[in-house]
C-alpha cells in the first residue's frame, strides 16, 4: 500500500543529523537513517529530515487469545486478551516464529486502519479485560502503544507487552507508563547467541529486566525459547536461573518453550519435550518457584502449584484453564500469597 502523510505519526524518539539524516533513539540499535529511508525495523521512516512512525494506526490484524498464550500464567489466568501487532521488528532473529509479520514491510501487508480509540472499543466489544501488544515487538510502535494504553487504563482495561525488551533507557519510561504486565523474551544467556542469531545484545535486555523489576509496577514473566545446540545446555540454563534469582527474584515465572524450524533456521530439529522438562527441573532445583513449559503438551509443566505447600492451584490443558482453585490471590490450603495479578 502507498503511505501518505495522514497514514503516519511524527516519531517521539529521534535526533536530527547533518544532511537530513536522523538518529532514531527508540532502541539500542540507534539507527542513523538517511532521507526517505527506513530504519532496521521497517516502520520508522525519515521523511524530509524528520522521523515518522509509519506503523502507527496500522495493525496487521486482531485476535482474541487466551492470556496463557502470551504466555502469562500469573496475570488474570483463564481470561481472554485482545492481541495485535504491526509489521516490522527491531531484532533480526534467524529463528523468528512470527517472521511473516515481524520481517514484513508496511507495503507488503494488507494492514488495517485502527485509531487508539477504536482498539479500546474493540476490547470492550469482546469483553476483553486486557490488550496485548504482541506478534512483532511492540517497542517499535511505542507511540501507538502509549496512546492506546492510556485510553485503556482510563477505561479499566489492562495492558500487556510481549517483547524482547530491547529498548532505550529513556524511551522505555514513556512506553511502559500505562503497562500492567510484560512477558519478556530472554532469548538466551550468552552474548554470542544474541549477536549471532538476533543481531542485538544481551546486556541491554538484562538492563530492561532489572529496570522493570526495580523501578516499575509491571508484572513480569520471562520466556526462553530453547533451540537444540544453541541455548539449551545445562550450564547456560543454570547461569540464566542464577541471574534471575540474583537480579529479579525467585517468584518471577519462567517459561521454557519449544522451538520449531522456521525462517532462517530450518535445519534445526524441533526441541524435544525432554529438553524442556530437564530445563524446568534445573530451574526448580536452583530455586525458581514458578517454572513452566510451552509449545508442547505437558499438563504438569503447565500447572501452577503453591510455592509453599505444593497444592495444585491452576490446571491447564495447553492454553486452556481446566481447573481454577485460587482464593483471590491466596492458596486455599495454606493461605500463602501467590505472586501475580489474579481475578
Amino acid at each position: 500500500m502507498r503511505l501518505s502523510n495522514k497514514n503516519m505519526k511524527a516519531a517521539s524518539w529521534w535526533k536530527p543529523l547533518p544532511d537530513k539524516k536522523v538518529l532514531c533513539t527508540l532502541c539500542p540499535r540507534y539507527c542513523e537513517i538517511g532521507e526517505n529511508q527506513n530504519g532496521f525495523c521497517f516502520i520508522r521512516k525519515n521523511i524530509n529530515g524528520e522521523l515518522f512512525s509509519i506503523g502507527y494506526g496500522h495493525p496487521t490484524g486482531f485476535a482474541i487469545d487466551p492470556i496463557e498464550k502470551k504466555p502469562l500464567n500469573h496475570f488474570l489466568p483463564g481470561s481472554k486478551v485482545l492481541s495485535f501487532g504491526t509489521a516490522g521488528c527491531n531484532l533480526g532473529c534467524k529463528f523468528c516464529q512470527n517472521w511473516s509479520i515481524s520481517k514484513a514491510k508496511m507495503d507488503e501487508l494488507n494492514s488495517l486502519d485502527a485509531t487508539p480509540e477504536e482498539v479500546v472499543l474493540l476490547a470492550k466489544k469482546y469483553h476483553s479485560p486486557s490488550i496485548a501488544y504482541t506478534y512483532n515487538d511492540p517497542t517499535i510502535f511505542g507511540e501507538y502503544v502509549i496512546d492506546i494504553s492510556r485510553l485503556a487504563r482510563q477505561a479499566g482495561i489492562k495492558n500487556v507487552m510481549v517483547t524482547a525488551g530491547y529498548i532505550d533507557k529513556d524511551a522505555r519510561k514513556e512506553v511502559y507508563q500505562f503497562i500492567d504486565a510484560a512477558n519478556v523474551d530472554l532469548k538466551a544467556f550468552t552474548e554470542r547467541f544474541y549477536f549471532k542469531l538476533t543481531s542485538s545484545h544481551l546486556k541491554d535486555v538484562l538492563d530492561t529486566l532489572i529496570w522493570l523489576k526495580k523501578e516499575t509496577d509491571v508484572w513480569i514473566e520471562l520466556t526462553t525459547l530453547l533451540i537444540p545446540g544453541e541455548n539449551d545446555s545445562d550450564e547456560e540454563i543454570k547461569q540464566e536461573c542464577d541471574w534471575i534469582l540474583n537480579n529479579l527474584d525467585e517468584y518471577v515465572p519462567l517459561h521454557f518453550t519449544a522451538f520449531h524450524p522456521d525462517f532462517r533456521m530450518r535445519d534445526k530439529e524441533r526441541t524435544p519435550a525432554s529438553t524442556l522438562s530437564r530445563a524446568r527441573r534445573t530451574a526448580q532445583e536452583i530455586g525458581i518457584k514458578y517454572c513452566y513449559t510451552g509449545n508442547v503438551h505437558d499438563p504438569e509443566g503447565q500447572t501452577t502449584r503453591c510455592h509453599n505447600c505444593n497444592s495444585i492451584l491452576i490446571n491447564r490443558e495447553w492454553h486452556d484453564v481446566v481447573a481454577y482453585k485460587m482464593d483471590r490471590n491466596l492458596c486455599p490450603k495454606c493461605k500463602s500469597k501467590i505472586p501475580g495479578i489474579f481475578k
